[in-house]
């Protein structure tokens, strides 16, 4: 099974404090499983804009976003758009990044496909 597909079908669990935030290299690792995925605000997140054909199914993405971080109770923060959503990941507890972040992300992916 590939990285990606583990991060899609693991779970968020609650992480805190800076013994739980990734190094460079762990983040690096993992950042290369997700595709369009890209480090931003010196590391301490990741992003990524999907695109779609129009509002609805922005919206579709969005809504069904919402249900993934609401049952994992790890939140992104939305730039939503007419035909694109900016997703953004990262673990405020720890101060950057986590596992989490990575899960998230590879279950957003899973919707988007």
């Amino acid at each position: 099974m590939s990285e990606i597909a583990q991060l899609a079908q693991a779970h968020c669990i609650p992480r805190k404090g800076a013994s739980h935030r990734l190094d460079a290299s762990r983040a690096n690792a993992l950042l290369t499983q997700l595709p369009g995925w890209e480090l931003v605000e010196d590391g301490a997140a990741i992003a990524k804009t999907f695109r779609f054909q129009d509002y609805y199914r922005t919206m579709s993405f969005v809504n069904a976003l919402a249900h993934v971080a609401n049952r994992e109770d790890h939140h992104p923060d939305l730039g939503v758009h007419y035909d694109r959503c900016v997703v953004r990941f990262s673990t405020h507890d720890v101060g950057g990044l986590s596992e989490n972040d990575f899960i998230c992300a590879a279950k957003a992916e899973r919707l988007a496909s």
